[in-house]
């Protein structure tokens, strides 16, 4: 039995240049986790036994990043109900990502999914890592200090925007 805070899957390795994104915050945070190319519809046997070994592993929160017809998230919240599952939809060239998002947000009642913004893998990171701060104060403290960061460099941004002036402000970034 393994001890895995998250679970990052994807329906294909072309998911990865996204979906790594995931995995540079969660190291940031310190949460442990693992990565998975698993395929619903092309490996469906070996996608319900992974599905089947999360509870046991102890996976507290599931990422699934899918594209096109992103089934991957609700299969996964359907085979594991009591995880929370967020599927990040992909961007394709078809329809930007617009069916991704769409296959994902639109989950029938009982089966729900969060869902980020297209190619929002970092926000599928940090939702996560708010999931599991709920009951851990060391992420909890960790997810503030990012938080603050994010304000920080903000006003650091407007201190320098009133310092410069629009034109010198732009010229300079």
């Amino acid at each position: 039995m393994k001890n895995i805070d998250v679970s990052i899957i994807m329906g294909s390795d072309s998911d990865l240049p996204i979906m790594k994104d995931c995995a540079k915050f969660l190291d940031q945070m310190g949460i442990s986790y693992e990565v998975k190319i698993l395929s619903v519809h092309r490996t469906p046997e070996k996608a319900t036994e992974y599905a089947k070994t999360l509870q046991e592993n102890n996976v507290k929160v599931i990422i699934a990043g899918a594209g096109g017809a992103a089934h991957l998230p609700g299969v996964f919240a359907a085979m594991v109900p009591t995880v929370p599952v967020i599927g990040v939809p992909i961007h394709t060239k078809t329809l930007s990502g617009v069916d991704s998002l769409y296959s994902i947000v639109q989950m029938p009642s009982g089966i729900p999914v969060a869902t980020v913004a297209i190619n929002g893998a970092k926000n599928a990171a940090i939702l996560a890592t708010s999931i599991l701060a709920v009951g851990d104060e060391n992420i909890k403290n960790k997810l503030a200090d990012f938080k603050n960061s994010l304000k920080d460099a903000v006003s650091k941004k407007d201190e320098k925007l009133q310092e410069l002036g629009i034109d010198a402000y732009l010229r300079k970034e």
